[in-house]
């Protein structure tokens, strides 16, 4: 890991199907709020700075991270896709050269194992990005990769956008990246929201990164549980289970 690197956290998300007057990544896991989790696994990297891209009820979660050192905050109003969240945060980059790490404030398990070797193979495939994916064997709801002939990353497409014959494919875009800081400044403004949410997507600045020739690394982990986000009360119960049966 020699380059630089910087953490942006997505946790602007307002969780409606936690059913709660708390924001979702402000929800405990085993006594530890999702957001902890994430930024204390991020610790073990080599990082310049860390922005969380707040909104909805941000002063609550400000308030919960006030003893947390080395923290920015770029605020999204409005949900219009990780993509526009990212663009929040370039106030925050605009003097950063350097990797950025982009991982969901409501993802509380991944390790981070899986986050150096997620810039490692970035490093050593000499790419500009480099993408955490899965094999899921219900992978419904996730966005797909979408690979050609020689098992290169082709396109990336969300479940809503799929046709039929890509919706069998089972391995999934984790939602979490490590993109060069030039390369989020060049693509996120050409960006459109030309798909079935009329969101800005993550995987879109992926797929004008591949139209435009530049090398795209991906990581595949065998650890579902490290990927799975929390959604809804049930999904935590679930995270709270495999933790409990993993210390066994």
């Amino acid at each position: 890991m020699t380059k630089n690197n910087s953490i942006v956290i997505l946790a602007a998300g307002k969780g409606k199907r936690m059913d709660s007057d708390i924001p979702k990544v402000l929800h405990k896991l085993n006594n530890i709020s999702l957001i902890e989790r994430v930024i204390k696994t991020t610790h073990g990297l080599n990082t310049s700075k860390t922005v969380i891209v707040v909104g909805h009820k941000k002063e609550l979660i400000k308030k919960s991270l006030e003893k947390q050192s080395n923290i920015e905050y770029a605020v999204q109003d409005k949900q219009k896709g990780t993509a526009h969240a990212v663009k929040m945060c370039f106030k925050n980059l605009k003097n950063f050269n350097g990797n950025v790490i982009i991982l969901s404030g409501d993802v509380p398990l991944i390790s981070l194992e899986t986050l150096k070797k997620l810039i490692d193979i970035k490093e050593q495939k000499n790419a500009k990005a480099s993408i955490l994916t899965a094999n899921m064997e219900n992978p419904d709801g996730y966005g797909r990769i979408i690979r050609n002939k020689k098992d290169q990353i082709k396109e990336m497409k969300e479940h809503k956008d799929c046709n039929n014959s890509e919706l069998l494919n089972k391995e999934i875009n984790a939602g979490i990246y490590v993109i060069e800081n030039r390369c989020l400044f060049n693509y996120i403004p050409k960006i459109n929201n030309k798909n079935a949410q009329e969101e800005y997507y993550l995987p879109d600045l992926i797929n004008l990164m591949i139209h435009d020739g530049e090398s795209i690394a991906t990581y595949k982990t065998s650890n579902i549980s490290e990927i799975s986000g929390v959604n809804d009360k049930e999904q935590l119960r679930e995270l709270e289970s495999y933790l409990k049966n993993d210390d066994k």
